[in-house]
């Protein structure tokens, strides 16, 4: 796929856009801030600054870039441009262990976090390690292999979520479906701090790999003849990324579509070169993931919308926007 843009120049526009980010979009929300309001350390908007809205923009940065980076992957993966997180049920399989948590688990927290935040980790990892060990029961880890023990975990998941939804009272119902919706509303700097070693340590393995995944969209054979042990590549990219997506979705809920609308975007502008791609997701999934937190805390102000939801709704207006390009591209 030719690119439209200059992989290198497009990065470094991502990365001043970034930055901007950071430093404009704690100023958004229903209480608009005054920058010379924070430097000049008025209480009530330095409270607002650093202690609300300054984590809430570091986490989706790093949300954001996460699940774009791991949509990439996947879609190499897969080599499909549609694929995303989750694809293998890692998202379900972390809804499985949220309301599990909030079903049966006690108050409280560990090791900082929430019960809910724990089961949901611990559900990812283990939904992603059930389907790959699916596939490998059929002798194979190919890409449709795992797919269909994806879906079939998924499916799985989801009537377990529902048989325990009705088993639950009317408040563990409502915060079960709340999880569900995604948000960054209650997040602080412990959240950032989780989150953080994860998305570092995926994303050094996914660049680590880059060479081999330029290989994978060659085809399997081609890349099998070159040396790439595929099924230790596919191994240690599922573990990677559902490393990421468990610890985001872990602490935020699932947030759909980022995963599949960034890096699909960003192939369509500078290529699959996962030299370039790689970083751009990482850049891009943050700036688009901060843009909609920041839009949603103004939609509905004084109240807040999850996050979850608008990129839900922008979910529908992308794959319209694919099926028009692509008719007209012929």
């Amino acid at each position: 796929m030719s690119s439209r843009f200059c992989p290198r120049r497009l990065i470094l526009w991502l990365v001043a856009i970034w930055c901007l980010s950071l430093l404009a979009a704690p100023l958004i929300g229903g209480h608009a801030l005054d920058l010379h309001q924070v430097l000049a350390g008025e209480p009530a908007a330095s409270t607002i600054f650093w202690q609300l809205r300054l984590p809430r923009v570091l986490l989706a940065l790093l949300a954001g870039g996460a699940l774009a980076a791991a949509g990439a992957g996947y879609q190499t993966l897969f080599r499909n441009d549609l694929a995303e997180p989750y694809t293998l049920g890692v998202a379900v399989g972390a809804a499985l262990g949220a309301v599990l948590a909030i079903r049966l688990a006690p108050e409280g927290s560990f090791l900082g976090l929430s019960w809910t935040s724990v089961g949901s980790f611990l559900g990812a990892l283990a939904a992603s390690a059930l389907v790959f060990g699916l596939a490998q029961r059929r002798r194979s880890s190919s890409g449709s292999s795992l797919l269909l023990a994806g879906i079939a975990v998924s499916l799985s998941c989801t009537a377990l979520i529902l048989f325990l939804q009705y088993l639950s009272d009317s408040t563990q119902t409502f915060r079960m479906v709340r999880w569900t919706m995604g948000g960054l509303a209650v997040v602080g700097y412990r959240e950032v701090l989780w989150v953080l070693p994860w998305v570092l340590g995926g994303g050094f393995v996914l660049t680590r790999r880059r060479w081999e995944l330029d290989l994978l969209l060659t085809g399997e054979e081609l890349a099998a003849s070159r040396g790439v042990d595929l099924v230790r590549l596919r191994l240690t990219i599922l573990a990677a990324t559902s490393a990421m997506v468990g610890a985001v979705v872990a602490v935020a809920g699932p947030i759909g579509f980022v995963g599949l609308m960034i890096p699909h975007m960003l192939r369509r502008w500078i290529g699959s070169d996962h030299r370039f791609l790689l970083p751009a997701c990482l850049l891009a999934g943050g700036i688009f993931l901060t843009l909609c937190d920041a839009a949603a805390r103004v939609a509905l102000a004084p109240a807040e919308l999850p996050v979850g939801i608008l990129t839900a709704l922008l979910g529908g207006p992308f794959f319209l926007w694919l099926i028009f390009w692509d008719g007209g591209s012929g």
